[in-house]
């Protein structure tokens, strides 16, 4: 719950960049022609109130629908808060004269503040992956909350006008898309809570700096045949805390993990946690890197109670300039085989394996139907099919029905410790949450976000 609050005044910026269609999907900067809805100057210290809560000073507040025509930007030092329950839709055919991709560049701070009941919706008009760039943010981007958000269809590739490209983010060469979400500010703090990322053409995230926590999220068919796809791709810079998160179909890697990027003298520093591991790495063509997670460039990661299920290799690191392992933690996790090409893939003696004793590692194909409550694997799998192909091995497209949950004997439930040490274990303060002051207790919501203690099973989720 908050327990401090600031009020002001939302300034009105940039009028351009978004449609609006009657009461449900109006103009957010519009506030003065909605006095139904907004009130202006309340004589609460210049209070802006929308239904559910009234903001700071100089904020940008999307309360409503809205529907982006061209890519929008927040602006340095300003902060941009999208309520609970607000749909996003990105317009695929409104583009700019030379048709590159909209994105959301955040150069200030961003709090899309979804709930379990009422989630943040950011999709494309189309549902097509690659239909949008992404949230791009910038190297003084402060702080982003995505609590309960679902962010969907992204991953296009800028051009040379894009707002992403001008502002020199993340892209120096037109050489492939950006990501779902990517945060720099290796001073800067971001929370990922219970998000849905999902058919994203490229990565779903790519951290070069700052302080996290990714926790309940899921990342759902991550990437194309072509360029790949990890879930979690992690320079140095960052310091994380990464747990209880679902990862289904990453084309590449689950978890890229590599002490190489901007931040020359500051090594990651990741913990990283019952996160539930499934059908990754079957279509990466250019090379073999991964499925479960690969370690490079010198990186050092808490990496243990995962469960690992069905990937293309197991902990792997390239034959030169490989992860530091003598200074890793990389066990217990449970690695998980039904068929036998994962049995052979994930095995002590195969090329590039990290190998440790005190993980579970299947040594003959297991019955899948005996791990989880509710899965099902195409008929015609093939862990190496490269392709995007159902028929050709693919793994089957995301099912919301799925339920991850281990069953009352699963091999699973045991030999995961309990014994992690978290970078937050207080938790990491939001302040631009905290100054938001919430009209209810319906809608109010915590400024600090924490991954939870470590759990004795394997994986995210235990029994039911």
């Amino acid at each position: 719950m908050n327990y401090m609050f600031t009020a002001g005044l939302l300034v009105t910026a940039l009028a351009f960049g978004l449609t609006s269609c009657e009461n449900e999907n109006i103009n957010p900067y519009d506030y003065a022609a909605k006095t139904d809805t907004i009130t202006i100057n309340t004589g609460d210290e210049n209070t802006v109130k929308t239904a559910l809560a009234s903001y700071p000073t100089g904020s940008i507040v999307w309360s409503h629908d809205t529907t982006l025509v061209t890519s929008f930007k927040v602006p340095e030092g300003t902060s941009l808060y999208i309520e609970p329950g607000v749909h996003v839709t990105v317009s695929h055919d409104s583009q700019e004269e030379d048709k590159h991709p909209i994105e959301i560049v955040a150069l200030g701070n961003l709090y899309a503040m979804g709930t379990a009941d009422k989630p943040v919706v950011i999709t494309s008009d189309t549902g097509k992956p690659n239909d949008w760039g992404g949230i791009i943010c910038g190297y003084n981007c402060s702080e982003v909350v995505l609590s309960h958000v679902e962010l969907a269809d992204c991953g296009a590739t800028p051009t040379e006008s894009s707002m992403s490209f001008q502002n020199k983010l993340f892209k120096t060469t037109i050489d492939g898309g950006v990501p779902a979400f990517h945060f720099c500010n290796t001073n800067g703090r971001f929370a990922m809570i219970g998000c849905y990322l999902h058919d994203n053409y490229n990565d779903q995230t790519y951290f070069t700096g700052g302080k996290g926590v990714i926790t309940g999220c899921t990342f759902a068919d991550s990437g194309n045949s072509n360029d790949g796809g990890e879930a979690v791709n992690v320079k140095s810079g960052c310091t994380l805390d990464v747990a209880f998160n679902l990862i289904y179909n990453a084309c590449t890697n689950a978890f890229k993990l590599s002490d190489g990027g901007v931040e020359k003298n500051f090594a990651s520093k990741l913990v990283i946690y019952n996160n539930t591991i499934v059908d990754c790495g079957w279509r990466r063509t250019k090379n073999k890197k991964g499925g479960n997670v690969w370690l490079e460039k010198g990186i050092a990661p808490v990496f243990v109670n995962n469960l690992m299920v069905d990937n293309r290799y197991g902990i792997r690191q390239p034959q030169k300039d490989g992860g530091d392992i003598d200074n890793s933690i990389l066990a217990p996790n449970c690695l998980f085989a039904s068929t036998d090409d994962v049995v052979k893939q994930q095995a002590k003696d195969y090329s590039m394996i990290v190998w440790d004793d005190n993980n579970k590692v299947s040594t003959s194909p297991e019955d899948l139907s005996k791990l989880f409550v509710n899965f099902a694997q195409s008929d015609k799998m093939n862990i190496n099919c490269e392709s995007d192909d159902v028929a050709k091995g693919a793994p089957l497209a995301w099912n919301s029905g799925w339920d991850f949950h281990l069953k009352a004997d699963a091999v699973a439930l045991s030999g995961a410790t309990s014994s992690v040490a978290r970078n937050f274990v207080t938790g990491l303060p939001f302040f631009g949450m905290k100054k938001v002051k919430w009209v209810d207790s319906d809608n109010d919501q915590n400024y600090y976000f924490t991954a939870p203690m470590a759990s004795a099973f394997f994986g995210a989720f235990g029994t039911k």
